[in-house]
């Protein structure tokens, strides 16, 4: 006689970070990134999600969009989509920009995958009416496709003149150390368990 064992568990539900160089943790050892701080808090919340790094040092949101469709494999569920950093240091067209984060929000829809949009504030480097126009392409997008959204990548480090935080960053002044990423992955974390509330 077969006796049963009790109900299967579960399998976790999978997120992809998806992302560039902050994502990927650029300049830092592996336990100090983004995705494996996140892990750690996430584990630290009871959330049985498993989180999978898709952050490509140097990647535009044109070469995200490039990649998108091949890295949202049938077990990714959810993905936190941190695009559009290396765009504004290039200057590139607002429009472009827009039409790429817009095509890979459709290509995460169309597979029914959740999206937890991360925004970014460009530099003033481009005026005032680039700035503008850039920084308006998350919150908008973001209500067009109805995903979770967080303002930026940096909310965690607070309102601060980035000028002031040097202690967080590495030399490059671009980069989060290890201590910056904690407080990140702090800010970010809520976000991201609501993302893990919207998968099935």
């Amino acid at each position: 006689m077969l006796i049963s064992a009790g109900p299967a568990m579960a399998a976790p539900a999978t997120l992809i970070a998806f992302g560039d160089s902050l994502t990927q943790g650029y300049g830092l050892i592996e336990q100090e990134g983004f995705v494996p701080q996140l892990r750690a808090w996430l584990a630290g919340q009871g959330a049985d999600v498993r989180v999978i790094n898709a952050g490509v040092s140097g990647d535009t949101t044109a070469g995200g969009l490039a990649r998108l469709d091949w890295s949202l494999t049938w077990d990714v569920q959810g993905m936190i989509l941190a695009l559009g950093g290396n765009d504004a240091l290039r200057g590139t067209d607002p429009g472009v920009t827009r039409a790429n984060v817009r095509a890979m929000l459709q290509v995460a829809q169309d597979k029914g995958v959740e999206v937890l949009l991360v925004g970014l504030r460009a530099p003033g480097n481009f005026g005032p009416e680039y700035q503008a126009e850039f920084n308006a392409i998350w919150p908008e997008l973001s209500e067009e496709f109805g995903t979770l959204y967080a303002e930026s990548f940096f909310e965690g480090l607070g309102e601060t003149d980035p000028a002031e935080l040097g202690d967080l960053f590495q030399p490059d002044g671009i980069h989060p150390n290890g201590e910056g990423v904690r407080l990140i992955v702090e800010g970010l974390g809520p976000k991201v368990l609501e993302l893990i509330e919207r998968l099935d």
